[in-house]
């Protein structure tokens, strides 16, 4: 009755935990939609006579990249913009104009917005200037579409952050599905191996060194990736560099092996006696045996290992930090160096301020790593369950 009491209470307390943990990821994360396009504590201030009154995200970046140049661009006149931030203004004024402690520094930033009809000024609030002909755009806060379909990724960019998740799921998933389709033949054939051919002594040899694959820690995976297979990718494909999607793949393919092997293994050890003895009774072959009746009748444990192998990968951090190449852009190729979710909040969480839209940014992703790892659970836990059926000779 006491084991009973402490196990149950265990299993409480670990569920109240969990649970927690997650509405306090989503919590963080979902504070990203309650923030403002503009770098907190500043605004984005024009001359009253111009008729923009808001500007997007990836607006503000254009122009302040000096990619857009014109009002007209965005809404205003056919006028080119001035751009003018911040510490210009002393360049301009003397100390002795800006008064003591900067007392006058709003007025003159007024005078300068004043002057200047086509003027875009990126400036703290703290000195706002507050003339009749200066204007404050309007901030709008961080829209989801900009988060889930943004395209590019650039928390330090100012005065407007970019949080475009796209070009890192779309490399997670590249980098994750391509280690799946390299380790899956390899690691179904050699849990055909284990399972069909091998005598017990090489059965137990080599399920010792899968079980020791899978213990090694993901940072000396990292290592051999980066010291060994980044300079053989370089060289063989004729590359620039070797940290690239393709890289990150192979490592994840050889870290996800374990697993598939292990789940895909056991799927086909459950298949009954009484069918291999069947079909070779009717004359097949044990080849044929293995692949008419054994592979289909354990077709939903290899796909459970599939599913599992895909979760292995879509969740690892540290390996695919050293070989991907952390570029934040949408892959158009295998050989183009990546960034994927975990790597990047690996990478950059220890530099956000708490609580800052970066950090906000950065627990949103995990929501989504969340997500996308429950569904892998879920759909390999339903596939391991289906019905076993096979095929007929």
């Amino acid at each position: 009755m006491v084991v009973k009491s402490v196990l149950s209470l265990s299993g409480a307390i670990t569920t109240i935990a969990i649970v927690l943990i997650v509405l306090f990821l989503f919590k963080e994360g979902f504070g990203l939609f309650g923030s403002p396009t503009i770098e907190k504590g500043y605004a984005l201030f024009v001359n009253a006579s111009n008729e923009v009154k808001t500007l997007n995200a990836e607006q503000v970046k254009q122009i302040f990249d000096e990619q857009i140049t014109s009002w007209k661009d965005v809404g205003g006149k056919d006028d080119e913009i001035m751009l003018f931030r911040f510490e210009e203004i002393f360049n301009l004024y003397s100390d002795e104009e800006l008064g003591e402690n900067y007392s006058l520094l709003p007025d003159k930033l007024a005078e300068v917005i004043t002057e200047n009809p086509n003027i875009v000024a990126f400036l703290p609030n703290k000195y706002s200037p507050t003339a009749s002909q200066v204007k404050k755009l309007e901030d709008k806060n961080i829209a989801s579409s900009d988060f889930f379909f943004g395209r590019e990724w650039i928390p330090t960019a100012t005065p407007s952050p970019l949080f475009g998740m796209l070009p890192l799921i779309l490399g997670t998933l590249l980098v994750s599905l391509v280690a799946v389709m390299i380790a899956l033949p390899i690691g179904l054939g050699v849990a055909i191996y284990l399972s069909e051919l091998a005598n017990e002594k090489v059965r137990k040899v080599l399920k010792s060194v899968v079980e020791l694959l899978a213990g090694i820690p993901s940072v000396v995976y990292g290592f051999f990736g980066l010291v060994v297979l980044v300079p053989i990718v370089q060289s063989v494909f004729g590359l620039s560099v070797g940290e690239t999607a393709f890289t990150a793949s192979l490592i994840l393919a050889i870290m996800a092996l374990p697993t598939i092997i292990s789940v895909a293994e056991d799927a086909l050890r459950n298949t009954p006696l009484v069918m291999r003895e069947a079909s070779l009774a009717l004359g097949a072959t044990k080849w044929q045996t293995i692949y008419k009746v054994v592979v289909p009748y354990s077709k939903s444990g290899i796909l459970a290992a599939a599913v599992l192998g895909i979760g292995r990968a879509v969740g690892e951090t540290m390996a695919v930090l050293m070989v991907s190449g952390n570029a934040a852009a949408i892959p158009h190729s295998l050989f183009e160096p990546v960034r994927t979710i975990p790597a990047t909040i690996a990478a950059e969480l220890g530099e956000a301020p708490s609580g800052g839209t970066h950090y906000q940014a950065l627990f949103m992703l995990g929501c989504i790593l969340f997500v996308i790892t429950t569904l892998v659970s879920i759909s390999a836990e339903i596939i391991s369950k289906k019905q076993h059926t096979t095929k007929g000779l």
